[in-house]
């Protein structure tokens, strides 16, 4: 296995996700409670078709290349703990999208249901909590890996 190219799809599919949590954290959820209820259906089971091929491809790539990562197909820039750490924060958010936040977008699927909104636009912050750590963890370990690199670069 190519540990590098394994480490940068990584931390392509990671980046990319924290700016789309982001975005539906802040932009796209918030919105939903202003759709209408006669256009809720309609919008709800749009949003839920066109999300699902943007997101799946790469959580499945994200937790496939965490799988690797922790288990040894890293480079060695990759601390033993921040692969693992990774790896429980990949977990966990997938736990949090099929526990919590699949459920809510189903009641929601019948029709607008104020407690299910809520639920999700309150519990949607573990998941935007988590991707925004895994991006931190990620770019300490490439902040290492370009200090550990250009250093002796820089001294000769």
């Amino acid at each position: 296995m190519n540990a590098p190219l394994i480490f940068v799809i990584h931390v392509w599919a990671t980046m990319f996700l924290v700016g789309l949590i982001w975005i539906i954290q802040y932009v796209h959820y918030p919105l939903l409670d202003r759709v209408g209820v006669d256009g809720f259906k309609t919008y709800e089971a749009d949003h839920s078709r066109m999300i699902t091929p943007v997101v799946a491809p790469l959580m499945l790539v994200e937790l496939a290349t965490a799988i690797l990562i922790a288990g040894g197909a890293c480079p060695a820039i990759v601390p033993n703990w921040a692969a693992w750490l990774g790896l429980l924060a990949v977990v966990a958010i997938w736990a949090s999208t099929f526990f919590i936040q699949v459920p809510c977008h189903t009641r929601l699927a019948a029709g607008f249901d104020a407690g299910a909104y809520q639920t999700l636009v309150l519990s949607n912050w573990i998941r935007t909590i988590l991707w925004t750590g895994r991006g931190i963890l990620l770019g300490y370990v490439l902040w290492r890996a370009l200090q550990s690199n250009m250093v002796p670069a820089l001294e000769s």
